[in-house]
């Protein structure tokens, strides 16, 4: 099963664990971590204002259950919490923990592919005798054939890949060749 799919299977594998894993808690009821109430107050009067925060059932998401210690004196407290807004908010830990660990295993699964692009690639890659270091640059465009640009290159993937490098390649020899002929001028 893991050759044939190779990380998606791994993926797949992966969520059904952690589901099975959480599936207690999934049965019990809400985690106090998963709702609370929030209440914001503005500024009433020389009160600045503030938020308040409670792990409240929401019949209970009100100023009077959530703020706490009231900062007014009580004649007051009725004013004062009609200035305040409550919300009740939930959340599913549940699937934050899916979503992490999802977005996890696709940085892992990449991080993977990418270290064996770098085991594989110098043993795909054949080594260019044309390309010289930067100082015989200019040695290097002379003696270089032209094949490049009249032949068509290869149907395969790598090919073409290797292809658009150099001429990428090509492109940086001579915008480095333009940037350093300038420095000399401007020396």
């Amino acid at each position: 099963m893991f050759d044939k799919y190779g990380p998606l299977s791994f993926l797949a594998a992966t969520v059904v664990t952690v589901f099975l894993l959480d599936a207690g808690a999934v049965a019990d009821a809400k985690n106090f971590e998963d709702v609370r109430c929030k209440c914001i107050c503005p500024p009433y009067r020389n009160i600045s204002g503030n938020i308040y925060n409670r792990n409240v059932t929401q019949k209970d998401c009100t100023c009077l259950h959530v703020v706490e210690p009231m900062p007014v004196p009580g004649y007051d407290v009725e004013a004062y919490c009609l200035l305040c807004e409550c919300k009740y908010e939930e959340r599913s830990s549940n699937t934050i923990k899916v979503t992490i660990i999802i977005y996890l295993s696709v940085v892992g699964a990449l991080l993977l592919y990418m270290l064996f692009l770098l085991l594989v690639d110098p043993l795909i890659r054949k080594h260019d005798p044309y390309t010289q270091p930067l100082h015989n640059e200019e040695d290097s465009e002379e003696m270089r054939p032209q094949a490049d640009s009249g032949q068509a290159r290869g149907n395969t993937v790598l090919e073409r890949v290797e292809g658009a490098q150099q001429r990428w390649k090509k492109q940086v020899q001579e915008q480095r060749k333009t940037v350093f002929d300038r420095h000399k001028l401007l020396s």
